[in-house]
């Protein structure tokens, strides 16, 4: 989530903040992915690696709500 970080002080430039959060949203999905594989591998236990892919989808969910209407968020000149 350091992308979010980076995409959280460009917040003056819609642009950037878009892309940095469309970036973020990317880096989430690919989070999921893995979670599907540490599992089918046994490297996490299925109810914890749904409960993190749940957490994943919820981030996901305020993602694309913030990328759909970013006016809130921006920092006013």
């Amino acid at each position: 989530m350091q992308i979010a970080a980076v995409a959280w002080r460009k917040r003056r430039y819609e642009a950037a903040f878009i892309a940095k959060l469309n970036d973020s949203e990317a880096e989430a999905a690919e989070t999921q992915t893995w979670l599907k594989f540490a599992v089918k591998c046994s490297y996490l236990d299925v109810d914890t690696g749904r409960e993190l892919y749940g957490v994943y989808n919820r981030v996901l969910g305020i993602l694309v709500t913030i990328i759909n209407n970013p006016s809130p968020w921006l920092i006013k000149r």
